[in-house]
């Protein structure tokens, strides 16, 4: 037999995506969940409620119908950790969140774009809208304002904007 060992190609090839696109696409659930986190400045206990219900909510990815969103799925929680194991995701507060808000709605819009040129419009809106579910199960995390976790706002409207410009971003 002539030539090297065979090499197996990753899953992500075989579906026509580059190593950039891949990583577009594995990158924004948790850009996602930090965004949705940073809508809304909250104390640490709610930062770390919002970060487990997002990690959950990008967890329970592998379970759906969609074969993209499962693979996708895989790969953030093989790199971030599963909640089902214990393993927590390391608090992370951008330095200016509006910045990294707009940044997370551009990558959006271009993995949108992609996804229209790459699959079918199924698996297209399966993404779009598991990653509309991380962001409201984040933003639904926790109550914000109020004393002791009594009262408060559940979605503010900070929270609000942000889900639905993502919702809008993965559409258009």
């Amino acid at each position: 037999m002539k030539g090297g060992p065979v090499t197996e190609q990753p899953v992500y090839s075989t579906l026509g995506f580059s190593d950039e696109e891949w990583g577009l696409l594995t990158g924004l659930p948790l850009a996602v969940l930090t965004a949705a986190s940073a809508a809304e400045s909250d104390g640490t206990r709610r930062t770390l409620a919002e970060g487990a219900a997002g990690l959950e909510a990008v967890s329970a990815g592998r379970e759906g119908a969609s074969p993209l969103v499962t693979l996708v799925a895989q790969e953030v929680v093989s790199r971030a950790g599963d909640p089902e194991a214990g393993e927590e995701l390391p608090l992370i507060s951008p330095e200016d969140p509006e910045a990294y808000t707009a940044d997370v709605l551009g990558r959006a819009t271009q993995a949108a774009a992609l996804l229209r040129g790459k699959v079918d419009e199924g698996e297209a809106g399966a993404y779009g809208h598991w990653l509309v579910s991380i962001a409201e199960q984040v933003v639904t995390a926790a109550p914000s304002g109020g004393m002791l976790g009594i009262g408060g706002d559940l979605v503010t409207e900070p929270e609000r904007r942000f889900r639905d410009a993502l919702a809008k971003a993965l559409q258009d």
